[in-house]
């Protein structure tokens, strides 16, 4: 990686300075110190990169499943040994904590090892004698350029992790556009990518730029999909702009996970679960949990303990290994999710555990926010159905499971679900009837493996294929049908039909 403060964007494999004159800082989480500064690139960067990423995708493309896999068996071993080094960097631009940033990582790892599946995951369908004498086979054939919109909380899951593996080891280029706030950890993979990868130039191109750059993604021809992880407004726009220009689109956007706690639920283990769903990578997750719907029977008991368990972490400097809670990403985050904190005071909530003004000794400028905790929080606060994407915990209290499964449902997205019970009967029943698009049944994170999509509902997700799974293997590849024939003497005479073989009775 560059040793000056100002940051290059990379095209075609080769690292350039841009020309722009508007730079953005990147920042130390837990020192608040300037670690660089990224370019905002000029639309002609940008535009520089899509060629790139076209001019490669003939040769990669035509390149064989098998060398393409061998390349991507290479590339997971190189991101292995690569391991320690990507942590403490993302640790240090983002506020993860070291466990938390290493799984990071380990989760651009697992599409890696997924991707190296490719040579089965595309494999199509074929019928010989479909009707007599026509052969009928279906291929999937890469798309061409993709363009991806990354967001600040992965920087290392998301961008290497659910958009490239896929991307490429199907075929296809693609041109990243990296979060500007913690890009630290995208480029120095990059760097690893050409450098030890042996990739062709141009497979990856990777550039930092405003929302206005970017609008280049959603409506130049030469970009066949595009895929977004960010706010549900953004992911809209995206959504809307691309595929009316033609382009496959995915777009994962917030969530407001909510988690039902029954009264038969084991809640010393529930809270364990919930302490880490909802505190990990300081909440900044579309996969947190910042909403628990507690049945009255054990909502005072639980908030106690709740509160206890939250009391107990230790907040400090990311890459310290005794920390359990680190910064947020920024100074205009950790205002944001002050002033969420406030504006749930102001409707009323029941402010339980307040942590705003907590100080980090040593660490005073950093973006700390302490573990929060609102109970009593009714239908109409805002800060019950918004995403704040802080350490911010919201108790809804119910009745009894039908009120509780219809207060989470009422929200408008829908990513995750969870509920804590040892009941078969109301587990099962929620599993059938919650809206969330992935579930958990005593387990607070339900984000699940590579081999399967990562499957947001209602306002948390627009499009019609996931990322990850198969639906991603889909996502990247388009159908190709073949019929074929061959002529003998006897064929060769006949008249040929309106259908043409495809239509055949005896």
């Amino acid at each position: 990686m560059s040793t000056s403060t100002r940051m290059k964007y990379c095209v075609n494999g080769e690292w350039l300075n841009s020309k722009t004159e508007k730079w953005m800082p990147v920042t130390n989480s837990s020192t608040g110190d300037l670690l660089a500064e990224v370019p905002c690139c000029t639309v002609d960067e940008v535009e520089s990169a899509i060629a790139a990423a076209q001019a490669a995708f003939p040769a990669w493309s035509q390149k064989s499943l098998s060398s393409r896999t061998q390349m991507m068996f290479k590339w997971r071993n190189i991101l292995l040994d690569h391991l320690e080094e990507l942590t403490l960097l993302c640790s240090k631009e983002l506020g993860k904590t070291l466990n938390e940033a290493r799984g990071d990582i380990l989760k651009a790892i697992e599409p890696t090892e997924h991707a190296c599946g490719l040579p089965t995951l595309m494999q199509g369908d074929a019928s010989l004698q479909v009707t007599t004498g026509f052969d009928t086979a279906t291929y999937r054939m890469p798309l061409g350029v993709v363009a991806g919109i990354v967001p600040f909380n992965f920087p290392a899951m998301i961008p290497w992790g659910w958009m490239v593996p896929l991307a490429i080891a199907t075929g296809n280029t693609i041109v990243l556009k990296a979060a500007s706030l913690t890009p630290l950890t995208s480029m120095r993979i990059l760097e690893l990518f050409y450098e030890e990868g042996g990739f062709p130039k141009g497979v990856v191109n990777l550039v930092t730029c405003s929302r206005n750059e970017a609008e280049l993604f959603l409506t130049d021809p030469r970009v066949k999909a595009v895929t977004f992880v960010g706010t549900t407004n953004v992911g809209k726009h995206i959504y809307s702009v691309a595929s009316a220009h033609g382009k496959r689109v995915q777009a994962q956007c917030e969530a407001k996970n909510h988690a039902l706690v029954l009264e038969d639920a084991d809640l010393e283990s529930a809270t364990n679960a919930i302490i880490n769903s909802t505190y990990g990578c300081a909440g900044m997750r579309c996969m947190a949990l910042p909403v628990v719907v507690v049945q009255e029977s054990v909502a005072d008991r639980f908030v106690s303990m709740l509160k206890e368990k939250a009391m107990a972490m230790k907040v400090g400097c990311s890459y310290d290994p005794e920390t359990n809670l680190g910064p947020v990403v920024s100074a205009e985050h950790k205002s944001k999710v002050c002033n969420w904190i406030q504006k749930g005071v102001e409707e009323g909530a029941d402010l339980v555990l307040d942590g705003r003004n907590i100080v980090v000794p040593g660490y005073e400028n950093g973006f700390f926010v302490g573990p929060t905790i609102f109970d009593h929080v009714k239908p109409g606060m805002t800060i019950g159905d918004r995403e704040i994407f802080g350490p911010v915990t919201l108790i809804k209290r119910v009745k009894d499971f039908e009120e509780g499964l219809a207060v989470m449902n009422a929200n408008p997205c829908a990513n995750g679900s969870v509920i804590f019970t040892q009941n078969g009967y109301y587990a099962r029943k929620f599993e059938f009837l919650t809206d969330g698009g992935m579930v958990g049944i005593n387990v607070g994170i339900p984000v699940p493996s590579a081999y399967f999509p990562f499957s947001g509902n209602k306002e948390s997700f627009y499009g019609d294929l996931h990322v990850l799974g198969k639906d991603g293997v889909r996502f990247y590849t388009r159908a190709k049908t073949v019929t074929k024939h061959w002529y003998d003497e006897s064929s060769s005479k006949k008249a040929v039909s309106t259908w043409e073989g495809t239509v055949e009775r005896d």
